[in-house]
């Protein structure tokens, strides 16, 4: 079978090497799949260049989402033979790969009517806005939501989400297009971080009162600035830090405004509670049949296009989720 694998540390188009593997076998516990399609994440370039907290032995293959048909279980497994699932492979042995062999309780099943580049999309940053909106913001009807980067991939998730529970979602990107894709995802209000401030646009939108919750994957000056148009009794969801600065909050001024500074570590949730997380993915299923949630995909790759889809998405000039079609 092919796979990418890491052979050295380094930028994604020196580190990795696109070779014939030994195809995996079925192990007792795990889920044999037929990769049919791929979802590519930033922690993918931090992997490759050694710069990731999880830092796996050389040679591995990287890769955290796909999504295929199942070839072969285990005894007593809930799964079957030919069964479309999605799955979070275990690094060494990413996703990266004509074959994987995964973990049973890394592996969900998923409507047949769900495509395969859809369905290697909405694990980890479906999975990652519901729990930050739901568990940790509860989020209301007729709330206002702020979501920041709406047009990557967790915020394009947050905004359908949010939309999907009745919230008034202004949503902030950098750039023209990326501001029209915002929009198009459903977002009320769109603005242009770039050339617009989104605090003062904030407090007009919402005269004077603020976002109810707010959805910060970028961390530094956005959420420095965020404080500033967050509602009384507002919760602040940290996700990330892409913005580089990791902030930090006054405990006076959250006293004042009297509003939550929320931490979200999703994989953690995941850990300690796989029945939520299971429960969590059910919902996720039903909306999308629902036809209020669809992963926004900026292109599909080919196999042997990884390490330009990576290099494009260094470079931070794409929007939603960028997906690997290994029949493509």
């Amino acid at each position: 079978m092919r796979a990418w694998y890491v052979k050295e540390l380094a930028d994604p188009g020196q580190a990795l090497s696109l070779e014939e593997g030994r195809k995996p076998v079925q192990e007792e516990g795990h889920v044999l799949i037929r990769t049919k399609a791929a979802a590519l994440n930033f922690f993918d370039i931090l992997l490759c260049q050694g710069k990731y907290q999880e830092k796996p032995p050389l040679p591995f293959t990287p890769g955290a989402e796909i999504a295929g048909t199942v070839e072969a279980v285990g005894a007593g497994s809930s799964f079957y033979a030919g069964q479309k699932v999605l799955a979070s492979p275990n690094l060494p042995t990413g996703g990266l790969a004509e074959w994987v062999s995964v973990p049973e309780n890394s592996v969900f099943s998923v409507p047949d009517s769900m495509p395969y580049d859809d369905a290697a999309a909405m694990y980890i940053t479906y999975q990652t806005a519901y729990y930050a909106l739901h568990d940790r913001g509860n989020i209301k009807e007729n709330e206002v939501l702020l979501v920041h980067a709406g047009s990557g991939g967790v915020g394009s998730a947050a905004i359908q989400l949010g939309k999907a529970i009745g919230a008034r979602v202004i949503a902030t990107a950098g750039g023209p297009e990326k501001v029209q894709v915002s929009k198009d995802l459903g977002a009320d209000v769109a603005i242009d971080y770039l050339s617009e401030d989104f605090v003062d646009i904030v407090k007009k939108e919402t005269e004077g009162r603020g976002a109810d919750v707010i959805f910060d994957p970028v961390g530094g000056d956005t959420f420095d600035r965020s404080r500033k148009c967050i509602a009384f009794a507002g919760r602040l969801l940290v996700i990330g830090f892409a913005g580089g600065r990791i902030p930090e909050a006054p405990a006076n001024h959250a006293l004042v405004k009297n509003y939550s500074v929320v931490g979200v570590h999703w994989g953690y949730f995941a850990r300690l509670y796989e029945d939520e997380m299971r429960n969590i993915h059910k919902q996720l299923c039903s909306l999308y049949n629902e036809g209020k949630i669809k992963p926004l995909i900026y292109q599909q790759f080919s196999l042997e296009e990884v390490p330009h889809a990576l290099e494009l998405l260094g470079g931070r000039k794409t929007y939603g989720k960028l997906v690997v079609n290994m029949e493509g």
